[in-house]
Order: C-alpha cells, then sequence, then structure tokens
C-alpha cells in the first residue's frame, strides 16, 4: 500500500487548527504501512521536519512506560522517558500520592528499553524540588543521579544526557553550571522551543494536571502547526490513570497514528532531536 502523507495545511485547512485533529482522524483509516516503508520513508523525511514533537513522559512507572514503547514501536518510533534514578529501590520516598500508587521500573527494565531503541534519561536521584535546596545540595543530587545511571544504564554517557528537572523547576544558578555536566536540561516554561540547534542546552516544556492531559496536548500541538516552523515538548507521565496528567493508550495509540502522517512534523525524544536534527 502506498504512504499516505498530509501537510499541516491540509490538516488545519478551513477548519481552523481546534478541528484539525479530528479532521485527520478521518482522514487516516487507509494510511497503514509497515515497519519497512516506516523506516525507509523516515530516514530520508528527518532533515525535512518543520515540526519537531517529544512527548517527554516523566517518573518511570512500569506499567505505563512498558505500554508507552509498545504504542511507540508499533509506529516505528523512540520513546521519550524520563526516570528517577533510585524510584525502584526500597529505601524510595515516594514525594507525593501520583508517584507513591504506582509500581516503577527497575534498570533491568531500562536497560532493555533502551536495547529496543527508546531513551531513557535521568529525572533525578530522588525527585526532589532542585530550587527548594541549597544550590551545593541541588548539584551533589545531580552528581549523584548521573553517576548511577553512568553505573546502572549500559552505554549511558552524561555528556549526551538530557537532564530533565523534577517538577519541571530549575533555578539561574543550577541552569548555568548543569551544561558542564550534560549535553541539555528540560525545565519549565513554554511549550514550543526553537528547532534543534548548535548550543541549545535549555529546553522549555508544559503540562498539565492532575486531570487528563489529552485535550491540553491536542491544543498545543494545533498550536505548533500554525506556526512555520518549532519543536513541541510536552512534559507527560502515565497511560491509564496512573501518575499526574495522565492519558488513555488509545489516545496516545490514535496520536501516534495521526501525526506520522504528517510531513512536517517528526515524533522523537528530546536526545535523538539534539543530535540528529540540530541546525547550524
Amino acid at each position: 500500500m502506498g504512504k499516505c502523507r498530509y501537510t499541516r495545511r491540509d490538516l488545519l485547512g478551513s477548519a481552523g487548527a481546534g478541528a484539525a485533529s479530528l479532521m485527520a482522524a478521518s482522514w487516516l483509516s487507509s494510511c497503514r504501512l509497515n515497519n519497512a516503508e516506516k523506516t525507509q520513508q523516515l530516514k530520508a523525511d528527518n532533515k525535512k521536519k518543520t515540526h519537531i514533537i517529544t512527548l517527554s513522559f516523566d517518573d518511570g512507572f512500569k506499567k505505563s512506560s512498558v505500554r508507552t514503547a509498545e504504542i511507540y514501536e508499533k509506529y516505528n518510533l523512540s520513546a521519550c522517558i524520563n526516570v528517577i534514578a533510585t524510584a525502584h529501590l526500597k529505601t524510595f520516598s515516594p514525594p507525593g500520592e501520583y508517584i507513591a500508587g504506582s509500581n516503577r521500573g527497575d534498570f533491568g527494565l531500562w536497560n532493555e528499553l533502551k536495547r529496543r531503541g527508546h531513551e531513557i534519561m535521568p529525572h533525578g536521584y530522588k525527585h526532589a524540588n532542585k530550587a527548594r535546596l541549597p544550590l551545593g545540595q541541588a548539584k551533589d543530587l545531580i552528581l549523584r543521579c548521573l553517576d548511577y545511571f553512568s553505573k546502572e544504564l549500559k552505554g549511558f554517557e552524561p555528556k549526551e544526557a538530557v537532564f530533565n528537572f523534577p517538577y519541571n523547576s530549575s533555578t539561574p544558578e543550577l541552569e548555568s553550571w548543569l551544561p558542564t555536566h550534560v549535553r541539555a536540561f528540560r525545565t519549565g516554561g513554554g511549550a514550543i522551543n526553537p528547532l534543534p540547534h548548535k548550543g541549545q542546552v535549555k529546553l522549555t516544556c508544559t503540562s498539565f494536571g492532575p486531570g487528563n492531559c489529552e485535550r491540553d496536548i491536542e491544543a498545543k500541538i494545533a498550536e505548533l502547526l500554525q506556526r512555520d516552523s518549532g519543536w513541541l515538548i510536552y512534559n507527560t507521565h502515565g497511560l491509564d490513570g496512573e501518575g499526574w496528567g495522565p492519558m488513555k493508550s488509545s489516545f496516545l495509540d490514535k496520536l501516534l497514528e495521526r501525526l506520522t502522517a504528517i510531513e512536517s512534523v517528526g515524533v522523537m525524544p528530546a536526545g535523538k532531536a539534539l543530535s540528529q536534527l540540530t541546525f547550524a
């Protein structure tokens, strides 16, 4: 079957950005591709993408991470999964009900998902809010997190990593210091970043919770597609009721189907976007 592709103008069209996702869903029933076709097309199109979307899954919930990886693999995509270094240990003290209520994965799982092509990045040593800590303590926790990842995650290199601040909460002092240890960091701010470029170290994102985040994701994607270019980083958590601001797994599946059919859109994790799509 030939590949069905659409431009962002097809999706926005006369119905407006708000209706784009609904229109796309009705157009794509015949756009099924096998993995070989997808792989070939992705390699050819990567440098042509003008709209990058990163769904940045935090906290490392075991059930949600496994399901997220399965859905991404269906579309030959790599998931962006950010995990707390010590969350799998019995000594871990969950900082709130949204993390406490679910099992977290361990580095056996993270190594397996990384082997399958997914991006596993650090989300803190114990999910502490770094902006509320003395600077020295905040730095120490980040370094301990990076050291733990270096020991437990095969092939992990801090200088290639994106550090994802817990609570998307950072300080100017930490933002100035951290690039000496990692490639980039994610913190709170505007949802839409410039396209990946040399020297880009601060990545900003948005999120929604504690309820279902699906409407908000749709709105942010429509906003991105109205622009000539941009990189949307949306901080997500779990699936099917797990974590803060969850989405349904069925929603994620249909969303990725729609997005992979838009010519200008690339769906990829943050580290991959920085390493493969950096523009001068």
